[in-house]
Formats: structure tokens, C-alpha cells, sequence
């Protein structure tokens, strides 16, 4: 991270000092912490690239267990936070940031252990650019590379919904702005096309699904999910 540099996301809630507020007291998900526990196993210089990292709730507990994490936003008060984020002194890894957009990673090619896809690919604005998240991903991972995926589920809006003309994915119900929801369906196969099949280590699961006793509110249907580069 440079000294100077202009916010891509400006004006936006992104940047918003609130919401960045509301990331920095954001723990971070066991679930993947264990995941990627058992993916480095104990061994040293393994790369973790955390796309959207905002204000580091992963990518700094990660570093603190021996990754040498690549994190990068859109955002540039988010990436301040994670650099500004308390990590032990006893951190065995390294942090690095970069202010970057999910499709295009400035990264080289296969240098990944593991790949970080935590509540941004939803935010992609067309499948078009979620499609070319989903290569970059796979672009930059290994062989055999783990990918983490927390992102939206179709389940979250009515049945009825219908998505922008054009788009097999994209929705403005939720919240005014295109925003991807997917089915398993859907998930499965955007990622098969970038080369990452299902892994059982943390096998498909849906999060906040409403059932026909309950009525929704307020938050997302969520997947999360490991996959592995072939």
C-alpha cells in the first residue's frame, strides 16, 4: 500500500466511515480459520490471496497462524483498517495489501495455496464481471489450490423475483443495487467452468434459509463452501 492513493469507491457505503467501523469489529469465520488450518498444515511460505478483504477480519487472524496473506479491496479506508488492525506480536506470517477489483488481481499466475472469496463475488454487478472474479480466481491459484466461497444464496429473494434483463443472476430486490444471487446449481457450475470442483472438507452449507414457519428479514440467505483447483 502506497501513502497516496484515490478511493475507487469514494462516496460510497464502502468507504463510508461506519461501515468501515462496523467491518474492523468483525470476527472473523471459524469455519475458514479451521480450513485453512488443515490446508497449511503447519508448513511455512504458503500464499493466501483474500479477495475483498475489507478491514481484515480474515486475512489478519490468517497471517497471525503463518499465512502470507494477500489481501485487496476496492476500497481504500477499508484496506487502512486492516493495516491499522491489531495483530499479535507472536504473527508467524506476513500481511500485504493491495487496493485492487475482484476481476482483475495484480497478482502472477498459480501463486496461490488458497483463495478467499468471502462476501464479495455477491457483489459483482453483472455475471460478466462475476465470471471474470471467478477466472481471476482461478487464474491465480494453484493446482490443487483451496478456494473458500461465502456468498449469496437465490434463496434469499421471493421465487417470483425476477433478475435484471439480461442477467442470469443478478437481482436489485435486495437491496436496490445488482447484486448476484445464485443457485447451488448456478454455483457449481460458474465454478467448474473456472477449473474448481466441490471439496468435502467444508461441504456446501446454507446459512439464514427461511422456512415456511418462519418469515424473512433483513439478511441474506448465505452459502459457504471449499472448493479445489484441478
Amino acid at each position: 500500500m502506497t501513502s497516496h492513493q484515490i478511493d475507487p469507491l469514494a462516496g460510497s457505503p464502502w468507504s463510508a466511515p461506519g461501515t468501515v467501523e462496523g467491518f474492523l469489529g468483525s470476527a472473523p469465520n471459524q469455519v475458514l480459520l479451521d480450513f485453512a488450518a488443515r490446508e497449511r498444515n503447519g508448513r511455512h511460505g504458503m500464499v493466501a490471496v483474500d479477495i475483498g478483504c475489507g478491514a481484515g477480519r480474515n486475512s489478519v487472524p490468517l497471517a497471525a497462524t503463518g499465512w502470507d496473506v494477500i489481501g485487496t479491496d476496492l476500497s481504500w479506508p477499508m484496506l487502512q483498517a486492516a493495516r491499522g488492525r491489531q495483530a499479535p506480536e507472536s504473527s508467524s506470517g506476513r500481511l500485504t495489501l493491495s487496493l485492487a477489483p475482484m476481476e482483475h488481481l495484480p497478482l502472477a499466475d498459480r501463486c496461490a495455496d488458497l483463495v478467499i472469496a468471502h462476501g464479495i463475488w455477491n457483489l459483482a454487478r453483472s455475471a460478466a464481471q462475476f465470471r471474470a472474479a471467478v477466472l481471476e480466481a482461478g487464474r491465480i491459484a494453484k493446482s490443487g489450490a483451496g478456494l473458500f466461497v461465502f456468498t449469496f444464496s437465490r434463496h434469499t429473494l421471493p421465487d417470483d423475483a425476477q433478475p435484471v434483463p439480461g442477467e442470469p443472476f443478478v437481482f436489485t430486490q435486495f437491496s436496490g443495487q445488482p447484486q448476484c444471487f445464485l443457485t447451488d446449481a448456478q454455483l457449481f457450475g460458474e465454478l467448474q467452468r473456472a477449473g474448481f470442483l466441490p471439496d468435502s472438507a467444508v461441504p456446501l452449507t446454507e446459512y439464514n434459509r427461511p422456512t415456511a414457519a418462519t418469515i424473512q428479514q433483513g439478511g441474506p440467505v448465505i452459502y459457504e463452501a471449499a472448493f479445489r483447483r484441478q
